[in-house]
Formats: structure tokens, C-alpha cells, sequence
């Protein structure tokens, strides 16, 4: 494998947000997670943990979790940004943007752009969805660690034509997590992944975000 043949992986992945019923195959399940444990983690500790639903699993689950969003306050166990302020703030708001212009909704339109929102927790109609939790005691290094295993889960997904999206929106909701899979109180919450083939017709997959010049994000010293 080149960085060439990598470059183009990272490129072809995207956040899905339109998904077709079909489910995938166990066997290549089993092979997207076992790719993905092959990360670094802090002492090799290995702290991810993934409850997976498949086919009518999912469907019960995106059932109980859309009510819970409808009715439910939010409570995510690892604690969301406070803001979003300078050149992070235009980036979300330029991902939102374009999102909701490949969509249809238009400035303005809360309702519609409400109605967005919501598909988050529809899991965007995607067959399967893995919850990713990792040990309390272990916190913010758990965590980041967990962040490369979800990032090697969506490249070896992609690697096999299966399309991902990270969610922490789904996290937003830990109580009812924890109550709905029985996840022991010492493990923290942190994301899911919806995954399944993509819905390449659906608008939503229409639009891509791009990524800031080498010359923001690195300071180089001798």
C-alpha cells in the first residue's frame, strides 16, 4: 500500500447522512472491527468497547431513540464543546450550510432545518449502528484513543464500499443509552457510528466538506 492508495481511501470517505436498507454481511463486519482494533492506544490498553445493532435491532432502537430525542433531555456523559468560536465556528457553519443547501433548506426555516437535525437520530436510515464506550477510569485518554478506532472503523468500512457516519448527536442521550443496552456505569459514552451502503441518489450525500490549507494547522520549528 502507498500514501497514494491511502490519500484516496481518506478522500473517498464522507459522512454519510442517507443510507439504503441493505444490510452487510457479519463477515465483513467482523473484518471493519478487526482492522480497526490494530490502532495505538495509551499502554495498549485497548479501551473500546462496541455494542452493535443490526437489521431489526436497529430498527427498535431507532424507534426508541428518536422518541427519546422528541421527549427526552439531553445528559452526554463526555461533556460537548462550551462554543464554537473563530475559524472553528465558520467551519460548522459552512458544514451546516452546505448540508442543508444540498437538502433544500433554505436560511431561515427552522422547521425544515429542525426536521434535519432529527435524522440524526433515524440513524440517517442506516441498517447498523455501533455504540462505542470506553472505561471512566481511563477518561480523556480513553477517549482520544477511542477517536483512532472510530477513525480506523470508517476507513476500513470505506476500504470495503460500507459508507459511515461518526455521531456524537447520538451520545447526547447517555441515560438512555446506558437504560436501553444495559451499559455498566463505569464506562463513559462517547459516540456511534451508523453505517450500511450509501444512498448515492439521496441529496444529502450530494455535498462534500472541505479541509484547511497545511499553512493553518502547522507551525513548523527548524
Amino acid at each position: 500500500m502507498t500514501l497514494s492508495d491511502l490519500t484516496q481511501l481518506l478522500t473517498a470517505r464522507h459522512s454519510c447522512r442517507a443510507f439504503l436498507p441493505d444490510r452487510v454481511p457479519k463477515e465483513q463486519i467482523e473484518q471493519i472491527l478487526t482492522s480497526a482494533m490494530l490502532v495505538p492506544s495509551w499502554c495498549n490498553a485497548q479501551p473500546w468497547h462496541v455494542i452493535l445493532t443490526s437489521g431489526e435491532e436497529t430498527d427498535h432502537f431507532r424507534t426508541a431513540l428518536q422518541t427519546e430525542a422528541m421527549t427526552g433531555a439531553p445528559a452526554p456523559d463526555l461533556p460537548f464543546p462550551t462554543s464554537y468560536s473563530g475559524v472553528y465556528q465558520n467551519r460548522r457553519r459552512a458544514c451546516g450550510w452546505a448540508l442543508y443547501e444540498a437538502v433544500g433548506v433554505e436560511r431561515g426555516d427552522r422547521a425544515a432545518s429542525a426536521r434535519q437535525m432529527m435524522e440524526n437520530f433515524a440513524l440517517f436510515g442506516a441498517p447498523h449502528c455501533a455504540i462505542i464506550t470506553s472505561p471512566k477510569e481511563l477518561g480523556a485518554y480513553g477517549a482520544l484513543d477511542c477517536g483512532g478506532f472510530v477513525t480506523a472503523f470508517s476507513l476500513a468500512a470505506q476500504a470495503l464500499g460500507v459508507a459511515t457516519i461518526p455521531q456524537a448527536a447520538v451520545a447526547t442521550y447517555s441515560p438512555f443509552l446506558r437504560r436501553y443496552f444495559d451499559i455498566p456505569d463505569d464506562r463513559m459514552i462517547l459516540c456511534a457510528i451508523s453505517f450500511g451502503y450509501a444512498d448515492k441518489d439521496h441529496p444529502a450525500n450530494g455535498f462534500r466538506t472541505d479541509r484547511a490549507d497545511l499553512s493553518e494547522i502547522v507551525e513548523w520549528l527548524g
